[in-house]
């Protein structure tokens, strides 16, 4: 039966670092919540302190009402998938499937049902007497998947569990992963630095940055309304823009927008617009800006928009709203629903984010 997963104030100390610094969350029975942030962030420590690979410095751990903080490894009946798939070379696929029942010494006949039934699930029953490096990188990480449902764990653990493999690859795997949660309603918790793998597989994502919780909930809420500059930036693509708050206003440089009601009068103050919130149009709306490079995808036109004030901005406009608009056109250009954060003032002179269409920083400074 799955169950929920707590942690409360989870902190660990690597000598005089703190890698994880009061962390809390619950991961609800049966759903799939993302620990999603950049390399250091901390995620994956806290998912080996809630597998028992790892001893918290301070803090609480819970499984329903099962207290696992001081508990083995043994007698927290998780299951854990690794990145690098962890399989025993010298085994073949079943009895790397078999592994964990073995060594709780259930009757043959079980562990052989057992394995018969997990192959099957995970899609590779004429695989079983293959070795592991006859196998691809996606078979691989399935049977690694295989071996740790094979006791029937309460949560299932993930750690990056698609990094090695090649972008298709973990986009097959991510549906299969789907379909196969939406079956065993198992509870998961998934390690990624992956925001789009976060966004479309998880029910809640937890934003880590520097050990600590930036924003847990569900996806949407914390795509659309990000609690801090960091998760603005970091879940999506975002542009960013500087500038202060002018009577009750956020002035970005050529723009004008509302939303400063929590800042002061004069704070500095950098702005997030998300490439598909930059509106192009040919009404005489926001001001004007010049197309300077154009990347076509099936319906979706890329945009790289110079504003007349000099900012840069990126946009996702469908076709059929660009009204035949090309490279070296100007364009109205509009905002929807920026996210401005206060921040200090030595630092508003510039800002960069992902840039879509080449993968380029974008900067858009605001004197």
């Amino acid at each position: 039966m799955s169950m929920p997963i707590k942690v409360e104030g989870l902190t660990k100390h690597f000598g005089s670092f703190e890698a994880v610094q009061d962390v809390t969350f619950t991961a609800a029975a049966g759903s799939i919540t993302a620990l999603l942030g950049p390399s250091g962030s901390g995620k994956s420590t806290v998912l080996r302190m809630i597998a028992g690979l790892e001893q918290p410095t301070a803090g609480r751990i819970w499984m329903g009402d099962d207290e696992l903080t001081a508990k083995s490894v043994q007698e927290r009946a998780v299951g854990f998938v690794f990145q690098h798939y962890a399989l025993f070379r010298h085994m073949n696929v079943a009895d790397n499937v078999a592994f964990g029942l073995r060594v709780r010494k259930e009757e043959k006949a079980s562990r052989d049902a057992r394995v018969k039934e997990l192959l099957e699930l995970v899609q590779m029953t004429h695989f079983a007497h293959r070795y592991p490096d006859q196998l691809s990188g996606g078979q691989r990480q399935r049977i690694a998947l295989a071996r740790a449902l094979a006791p029937r764990p309460r949560v299932l653990l993930l750690d990056e569990p698609f990094g090695a493999l090649d972008a298709k690859v973990r986009q097959d795997l991510r549906r299969w992963l789907d379909e196969l949660h939406r079956e065993l309603g198992v509870t998961s918790l998934l390690v990624t630095h992956d925001q789009e793998e976060a966004l479309e597989l998880a029910n809640q994502v937890v934003v880590m940055h520097e050990g600590r919780v930036e924003q847990a909930g569900a996806p949407a809420d914390v795509y659309n309304d990000p609690a801090t500059a960091f998760v603005a930036g970091f879940v999506g693509a975002a542009n960013v823009l500087h500038g202060h708050v002018v009577h009750g206003h956020v002035h970005l440089g050529t723009f004008q927008v509302p939303g400063a009601d929590h800042l002061e009068e004069g704070a500095a103050v950098a702005a997030y617009v998300r490439p598909h919130d930059v509106r192009v149009t040919e009404e005489e709306t926001g001001v004007r800006g010049r197309i300077e490079r154009m990347a076509t995808l099936g319906w979706l036109a890329r945009l790289s928009i110079k504003l007349s004030g000099g900012e840069t901005l990126v946009a996702h406009v469908p076709h059929d709203e660009l009204g035949g608009a090309k490279e070296g056109d100007e364009v109205w250009v509009d905002l929807r629903s920026p996210k401005a954060f206060g921040i200090e003032s030595d630092s508003a002179g510039s800002a960069a984010s992902a840039d879509p269409v080449n993968g380029q920083g974008v900067t858009s400074p605001v004197a």
